[in-house]
C-alpha cells in the first residue's frame, strides 16, 4: 500500500524525535537512520512530481 506524503512525513517527524531522545541502541539508530533517509528522498520525490505538475497546469491556461 502506497503511503500518503502527509503519512510519509509523520513517520519521519516521529524517527527525528525517536533520535534526538537518543534512548535506542545503535542498531536501532541506524535502522530509523535509513529508514528516515528514504522516507526524505521519497517525499522530495512527490514534491518534484507535484511542482511538475502545477507548471504543466499552469501553461495549460
Amino acid at each position: 500500500m502506497a503511503e500518503t506524503f502527509e503519512e510519509m512525513l509523520e513517520e519521519l517527524r516521529k524517527i527525528v524525535r525517536k533520535l534526538e531522545d537518543g534512548d535506542g541502541s545503535l542498531e536501532e539508530s541506524i535502522a530509523m537512520y535509513e529508514r528516515g533517509a528514504l522516507l526524505v528522498k521519497q517525499c522530495e520525490d512527490l514534491l518534484t512530481e507535484a511542482e511538475i505538475r502545477v507548471t504543466e497546469l499552469g501553461r495549460d491556461r
